[in-house]
């Protein structure tokens, strides 16, 4: 088991992690990030995502950047060649071992290795095997899309994350980040989570297979209810939220911030509060209905006074009365004492480099087994000297297994 100083509800759970890119790993830095012992396990040429920066100023190695740190923390890594005879046998021991197995290879890669889930199930069959891919597992329907490859911007093309974004209808627009990536992530860890549980009353694992784009659908929910109630696909409303007003984003004198009044007293109040009462009467805006049909004419009311005021002087002004908040940078997160108070940045070490470096904390915050950023991504290969000994593997075969290039 992992040396860690880990923390959480997770302890004892043991994950095999053959993730590369975002995805996968992601979903296994949900199970680590609460006390699971995440295996990484690499190729010999490591995971891609190893190269992709940004980079520390003064890092000397560029053993790995700023996205594999994020994703991979709190988990050791390893290096096994698939292509070797031994070094799959060793795969095969650590499968024994395992609880659960994440992979976000194309449909097929593991099968044509001799290790997919009809195969590790033989051996294992208590194990969870979960698998992320652009369009699903063939196992559960085979589609003209099986075997494309996928990325995050096609999942958000494909799963119509894009047609809901944008200023307008005419100008379709990437979601910043990687949604298309974490959030099949963050399913596939709460479906791994849930066959888990299943598994310790049946004694069996199962198959569990998450597609990109099917998540795209499941969690934006205009893409499927606008259409299916109305008739009409969903479409952009840049940072407006349609029919209702003011509820979105406005301009302020040293920014930008985002309004939200309720349909209660929200707006009786707001009027009050900019010196504006008898706007709260005024048949354009008296409703909710009305103002949303003249929604251009609130906005523009809401406006004349916010950009004369800076974000810091509405967010007094407005602050546990009317939902209100800037927009913020990273410079602005990493400035305002929530996000620390929060444990929201905690830091790492860099390897490669002289100073930490920080990444996004652990949101969900458990009163009793509190989940936790404890440990760096690691470097290639680090730790598997550590967990080839914790199968039973002296020293000397260690070294056999690393002259014949089955594992580093």
């Amino acid at each position: 088991m992992s040396k860690f100083a880990t923390s959480g509800g997770l302890k004892g759970l043991r994950v095999l992690d053959l993730g590369h890119a975002l995805a996968a790993p992601f979903c296994g830095q949900m199970l680590a990030d609460h006390g699971a012992d995440v295996i990484k396990i690499e190729a010999p040429d490591g995971d891609m995502s190893r190269r992709i920066g940004p980079y520390a100023e003064d890092d000397t190695t560029h053993e790995y950047g700023g996205m594999f740190q994020s994703c991979n923390r709190n988990k050791r890594g390893m290096v096994i060649d698939f292509k070797n005879a031994a070094g799959r046998e060793v795969f095969l021991q650590l499968v024994d071992r395992a609880d659960v197995l994440i992979e976000n290879f194309r449909a097929g890669v593991m099968e044509r290795l001799g290790l997919g889930f009809d195969a590790l199930s033989k051996r294992n069959p208590r194990l969870v095997y979960t698998s992320i891919r652009g369009f699903g597992d063939p196992r559960n329907g085979r589609t003209v899309y099986t075997d494309w490859p996928a990325v995050d911007i096609v999942a958000q093309a494909m799963g119509g994350l894009m047609s809901i974004t944008g200023p307008d209808g005419n100008s379709p627009m990437k979601v910043g980040g990687g949604p298309g990536d974490t959030i099949p992530g963050l399913f596939a860890a709460y479906a791994t989570l849930v066959a888990i549980i299943e598994s310790r009353v049946s004694g069996k694992g199962q198959y569990v297979d998450v597609a990109m784009v099917d998540s795209m659908v499941a969690l934006f929910e205009p893409l499927t209810v606008t259409y299916s109630y109305t008739g009409t696909p969903a479409r952009p409303n840049g940072s407006r939220m349609p029919a209702i007003a003011p509820f979105g984003r406005v301009a302020t004198k040293d920014g930008f911030g985002v309004l939200a009044v309720s349909a209660g007293r929200g707006w009786a109040l707001f009027c009050e509060l900019i010196g504006r009462a008898e706007l709260a009467t005024d048949p354009r805006f008296a409703t909710p209905a009305a103002r949303g049909v003249n929604e251009d004419a609130v906005y523009a009311v809401v406006e004349e006074f916010t950009s004369k005021h800076s974000c810091a002087d509405l967010v007094t002004l407005f602050g546990g009365k009317i939902p209100f908040a800037p927009v913020y940078d990273s410079e602005d997160i990493f400035n305002d004492p929530y996000f620390q108070v929060r444990e929201m940045l905690p830091q790492v070490e860099q390897p490669g480099s002289q100073r930490k470096v920080t990444v996004a904390g652990v949101p969900q915050k458990l009163s009793r087994t509190p989940g936790g950023v404890h440990q760096r991504a690691p470097t290639l290969g680090e730790h598997t000297e550590d967990i080839l000994g914790e199968l039973g593997i002296d020293g000397g075969a260690i070294a056999a297994l690393r002259q014949s290039g089955a594992v580093a």
